[in-house]
C-alpha cells in the first residue's frame, strides 16, 4: 500500500510532524513502513506560464518560438520543441536560474541563432516517474487546466512536495488498504481528530429502479449489490489534485469517471466499477455463476474462458464483468459515455480468490475483496463516487439506487479485564488509560467495573478474540513502554538433552569433514516424490501426502526423501560453475500408510548428503582426489565412530542407484539407510555429474546409541602394529574378513584397517590380495612379542579356516 502524505493530510493534521518521524511511529505501532519515496527532487523557480504566442522558429522546422507570460512585467522568449505546445496554454516554466531535478540548471542560451530564456517543462523533467505520467502528457509538455493562476509555483499544483510511505502489510490488516483506514491508524497513534468526507448529493426525483433491475442467483457469494445511476456525464480529464494523488499511489490517471472509481477504491478500500449504461443489452443486471466455457473479454483486452467457479456480472444474458476482479471491455466507459451505471458490491472473498487463482488475473479490486472489505462502507463508497461524479463529471444522480441487500453488518464483541491485560503484558496500565486507548482507536465500549466490553467496528475484521484486543492495547500503549520482566518462580540452568547433544556432534563432525548444511523445501513434485527412497522406508509402503492447496506443481507433496530436493540444489550450483560440492541436510520426511488422511503423518528425522567433483584438490602439490564411493562411505564411518554407534555396510541394488556402487547401512542389526552413486541415467536427467549420496534414519541411529558414556582412558602402554595380506576369492567381502580378524584378535586387537587391494601379476586368477593393518594394545601392560605373535597366528588360522585364504608372501 502506497500512502501519500499530502493525501493523508486531507483527513488528519500532520503539520507538526516530519515524514520520517511519522514513518517511525507507524512502524513501532505494528505496521512496517518499508520505505519513503519522494515524488520529485526539489526544484526551484518553476512557475505557471501562459503561452501568449507560439510561432515556428525562423531557422528550425521542429522548434517553436514562444512568448510566455509568467506574471512578471516582461514576458520570456522561450524556444520549445514539444509537439503539443500551442498558443493559449498554461504550462510549467523554469525561469532562467531555476534548478530542476538532477541539479539541472536553466540558463539563457541561443538555439539556432535565437535567444531562449527559460524552459517549458514536461512532467518527466520535473521528476515524475514516466509510468505515472498521464497518456496525454507522455509525449510532450504538461498543460495545466485554465483555472490555475499565472506566476504561481507549480510545486503544490503538481504535488511535487509530496512523500509516499510504502506499507508492508500483514494479511490480517486489510483495513490499512485504504486511506481512511490509514487515517484511523495514524489518528490513534498521534491522538488526532479525523476529518471524514462529508457526502452531500443532489439527487433527481427519478428512481434508478425505472432504468435498471438487479437479480442475484447466489446471495451467499454476493450478499450486497448496489446499482447507482448517474446521467449527463461529461468524460474529461480528472481534476489536477485527484490525478496527483492517484499518481502518488501508483495509478496512472485515465479520465474523470475511471479516476473517481479508483480514487474511492483507495480512499474507502471499496472496489467500484463503472459500466457504460447505454452499452447494456437490457435494463437488467444479473449476478450468477459462469457457464463452463463461457467467454469474456476483460478490460485488458484478453479473452477469458470461464468456468462454473467464476462469479460474473451479466446484462441478463452475456457476462459484462468478472465479479470482484475486472470489468469487461464491452461496457467500458469511453469519451462518448453519457450515462454510468456504478456498481458497489460485496463479493465473497473465497469466490474471488478462486477466480484469481484460476485466471491468474489479479487487480487492486481483487486484492481487497480477497482480504475482506468493510460491509459498512460498501454503500457509502458508492455514494461518495456519485458525489464526485456530480462535482467533477457534471453528472446528475438518480434517487434510490437499486439494491439487493442481505449483508451482515453486525459488530463483534470482545470482553477484557484490566487485571488480565496487565498480567499478560507485565504492565500496570490503569482502566482510565485503557479507556483512552480505546477512544484513540475509535472503538466503542461499555465499562463494567474493570471489565471492558468492546464493540469492534466492522472495518477491523482482524479483531475477534481477547488476544487481538490485547495486541491493540499493547501497540497503542507503545511496545517501547512495556517493562522488562523475568519469569517468576524457581529456575535452573538450562542444558541440552542427550538428543540435542548428539545432533550437535553430528553437525560439527560433518562440517569439520567439509560438508555444508543446506535447507530445502519439505514439499516436492509428482516426479520426485517416489525417488531415492531409503529401503527402510520403502518396506513400510508409505503413501505420499498430497496438499489440498499446493502453492505450485513443484511443491505438491510432502517429501518421503530428502535427496531429490538436495540433488536439485547440487544441479542448481553445477549450472553456475560450482563444480566441487559437498552438502548435507538434517530434516524431516513425512510417512503415512493412509490413502485418506485421518491423522497427521509421522515425521521421521533423517540425514542426507550429496557429493560431487573433487574431494581433494591441491594444485601446488599436484594432488587431486575425486569423490567416489569410498569417500562417501568414509564420511559415514567417521560419523558413526564419532557418535560411537557401530554400523555395518552391505552391498545392495536399489532403484535409481548405480548397481555396483551402492550399499545399505545397518545399525543394531536394522537397516537405517543407504549410500552410493546416483544412477548415471538419473544423473543425466537431473543435469548432474558423477554424484554420490547417502540417506540415514538418524532417529534409529540415536536410539541405538542410547545414553552411553563417551569417556575412554588415555592408553598408558605402547601399541604394536602388524600388517597382513591375505589372498582371497574375489567374491569374498573385505569387510567380512575384517570382522573375523576383530573377533579372532580380541581383546588385544583394538583396530583393523584395510589399506590395500591388489589383483594382477603374482595373484592367481579369480583371487585378490587384501592388506590389513592391525593395532595391538593392552591397557594393563606392555605387550611382549610372543603374545602378539600368538594372536597373529590365531588370526591367520581362523581366516584360513573360514575363507580358504592364505597369507601373501
Amino acid at each position: 500500500m502506497l500512502v501519500s502524505i499530502n493525501w493523508l493530510k486531507r483527513y488528519i493534521d500532520l503539520e507538526n510532524i516530519s515524514t520520517e518521524e511519522l514513518a517511525e511511529k507507524i512502524t513501532k505501532s505494528g505496521i512496517e513502513v518499508d520505505g519513503i519515496e519522494y515524488i520529485a527532487e526539489k526544484s526551484t523557480d518553476v512557475v505557471v506560464g501562459y503561452v501568449d504566442s507560439c510561432e515556428q522558429h525562423p531557422n528550425a522546422d521542429k522548434l517553436n518560438l514562444c512568448q510566455v507570460d509568467i506574471g512578471e512585467p516582461e514576458k520570456l522568449q522561450i524556444i520549445c520543441g514539444a509537439p503539443n505546445i500551442a498558443q493559449g496554454q498554461k504550462v510549467a516554466v523554469a525561469k532562467p536560474g531555476a534548478v530542476l531535478p538532477g541539479n539541472f540548471k536553466i540558463k539563457k542560451v541561443k538555439l539556432r541563432g535565437v535567444e531562449s530564456n527559460g524552459m517549458i517543462c514536461s512532467l518527466g523533467e520535473l521528476g515524475i516517474d514516466e509510468k505515472y505520467v498521464p497518456k496525454d502528457a507522455a509525449d510532450g509538455i504538461f498543460v495545466f487546466p485554465q483555472e490555475v493562476t499565472v506566476g504561481e509555483s507549480v510545486e503544490d499544483l503538481l504535488n511535487l512536495n509530496d512523500a509516499v510511505l510504502e506499507f508492508d502489510l500483514t494479511p490480517n490488516r486489510s483495513d490499512a488498504l485504504s486511506m481512511l483506514g490509514v487515517a484511523y491508524e495514524v489518528a490513534a497513534i498521534l491522538d488526532k481528530e479525523i476529518n471524514l468526507p462529508d457526502i452531500q448529493i443532489e439527487e433527481l426525483q427519478e428512481d434508478a429502479g425505472d432504468y435498471v433491475s438487479v437479480e442475484i442467483e447466489d446471495k451467499g457469494l454476493n450478499p450486497y449489490y448496489g446499482a447507482f445511476l448517474v446521467k449527463d456525464i461529461k468524460v474529461a480529464p480528472s481534476p489536477l489534485w485527484m490525478s496527483n494523488y492517484l499518481m502518488a499511489a501508483g495509478i496512472r490517471p485515465i479520465n474523470n469517471v475511471v479516476d473517481i472509481t479508483n480514487y474511492v477504491l483507495l480512499e474507502y478500500g471499496q472496489p467500484l466499477h463503472a459500466f457504460d449504461y447505454e452499452k447494456l443489452a437490457t435494463g437488467k443486471v444479473k449476478i450468477r455463476r459462469a457457464a463452463a466455457g463461457e467467454k469474456l473479454v476483460t478490460l485488458d483486452g484478453e479473452e477469458r474462458t470461464l468456468s462454473e467457479n467464476n462469479l460474473v456480472i451479466t446484462d441478463g444474458t452475456q457476462p459484462i464483468a468478472l465479479a470482484g476482479v475486472m470489468g469487461g471491455a464491452s461496457t467500458e466507459v469511453t469519451d462518448q459515455t453519457t450515462t454510468v451505471l456504478l456498481e458497489a458490491a460485496y463479493f465473497d472473498p473465497f469466490s474471488v480468490r478462486a477466480t484469481v487463482k484460476e485466471t491468474g488475473l489479479r487487480s487492486e479490486s481483487s486484492t481487497r475483496f480477497e482480504k475482506g472489505i468493510d460491509p459498512n462502507r460498501v454503500r457509502e463508497a458508492g455514494r461518495r463516487a456519485c458525489q464526485l461524479l456530480q462535482q467533477y463529471a457534471g453528472g446528475t444522480v438518480l434517487a434510490n439506487p437499486v439494491e439487493v441487500d442481505q449483508l451482515d453488518r453486525s459488530e463483534k464483541k470482545v470482553s477484557m479485564e484490566t487485571e488480565e491485560i496487565n498480567k499478560r503484558l507485565g504492565t500496570a496500565i490503569s482502566a482510565e488509560e485503557i479507556s483512552r486507548i480505546l477512544s484513540k482507536l475509535r472503538f466503542e465500549f461499555d465499562l463494567d467495573g474493570n471489565t471492558f466490553n468492546v464493540h469492534i467496528p466492522t472495518r477491523r475484521q482482524d479483531i475477534t478474540i481477547f488476544e487481538d484486543m490485547l495486541e491493540e492495547i499493547a501497540r497503542i500503549y507503545g511496545y517501547d513502554n512495556l517493562p522488562f520482566t523475568l519469569p517468576a518462580g524457581e529456575s535452573s540452568a538450562g542444558s541440552l538433552t542427550n538428543r540435542q547433544q548428539l545432533r550437535r556432534k553430528m553437525k560439527q563432525y560433518l562440517e569439520g569433514a567439509g560438508l555444508s548444511e543446506t535447507i530445502t523445501y519439505s514439499l516436492t513434485s509428482t516426479a520426485n516424490v517416489k525417488r531415492l527412497i531409503s529401503p527402510d522406508i520403502t518396506e513400510q509402503r508409505p503413501v505420499p501426502v498430497q496438499l489440498s492447496m499446493p502453492m505450485s506443481e513443484d511443491h505438491k507433496y510432502l517429501r518421503l526423501s530428502l535427496l531429490p530436493e538436495l540433488l536439485g540444489t547440487v544441479a542448481y550450483n553445477l549450472a553456475r560453475n560450482q563444480n566441487d560440492l559437498a552438502y548435507y541436510e538434517h530434516g524431516s520426511v513425512f510417512l503415512t500408510d493412509e490413502e485418506q488422511l485421518t491423522s497427521q503423518p509421522n515425521e521421521q528425522t533423517r540425514l542426507a548428503g550429496a557429493l560431487t567433483g573433487n574431494w581433494v584438490n591441491h594444485p601446488w602439490q599436484q594432488e587431486k582426489k575425486e569423490v567416489d564411493f569410498f569417500v562417501a562411505k568414509g564420511i559415514l564411518e567417521g560419523l558413526f565412530e564419532h557418535l560411537q554407534v557401530p554400523v555395518e555396510f552391505q552391498q545392495a541394488k536399489l532403484p535409481e542407484m548405480h548397481p555396483g556402487r551402492t550399499a545399505i547401512v545397518k545399525a543394531a542389526g536394522k537397516v537405517v539407510g543407504f549410500l552410493g552413486q546416483v544412477h548415471p541415467a538419473l544423473a543425466k536427467e537431473m543435469d548432474l555429474k558423477e554424484t554420490y549420496v547417502f540417506d540415514i534414519n538418524m532417529e534409529e541411529v540415536f536410539n541405538s546409541r542410547g545414553n552411553k558414556p563417551s569417556y575412554q582412558p588415555v592408553p598408558k602402554y605402547p601399541s604394536v602394529s602388524r600388517d597382513i595380506a591375505f589372498i582371497l576369492d574375489e567374491n569374498v567381502f573385505a569387510g567380512d574378513v575384517r570382522k573375523t580378524i576383530e573377533q579372532a584378535g580380541a581383546p588385544l586387537v583394538k583396530r583393523v584397517e584395510i589399506f590395500d587391494v591388489y589383483q594382477g601379476e603374482n595373484v592367481p586368477e579369480g583371487k585378490k590380495s587384501i592388506a590389513y593393518s592391525l593395532l595391538y594394545q593392552d591397557p594393563e601392560k606392555t605387550l611382549k612379542d610372543e603374545e602378539v605373535e600368538e594372536s597373529y597366528q590365531s588370526i591367520v588360522a581362523t581366516v584360513n579356516q573360514q575363507y580358504g585364504a592364505f597369507v601373501r608372501s
